[in-house]
């Protein structure tokens, strides 16, 4: 899949597929809302498919590294700072 310019799509965002600095396959959507690490370019592509609703013209394949960034949940446990 050859690089293309960020696509005007129904899919509505861009989905970044390339390799960390490990060397595995990684997506992931340009807003974090999805993405994953995978063996091989095969498997990451069609997990980028899948999960876009079937847009290829919305998947970017990039030749910089790229990393798995998993944001924080604004819900964390509460931690109990009261003294016993």
């Amino acid at each position: 899949m050859k690089p293309k310019y960020p696509p005007e799509s129904s899919a509505g965002s861009t989905v970044f597929v390339g390799k960390d600095h490990s060397g595995n396959w990684v997506v992931r959507e340009q807003n974090g809302i999805f993405g994953g690490m995978f063996a091989s370019r095969a498997q990451a592509l069609k997990y980028a498919l899948c999960e876009n609703g079937q847009h290829p013209e919305a998947i970017l394949e990039i030749s910089r590294e790229i990393e798995l960034v998993i944001p924080h949940s604004p819900h964390k446990a509460r931690v109990d700072k009261s003294t016993n």
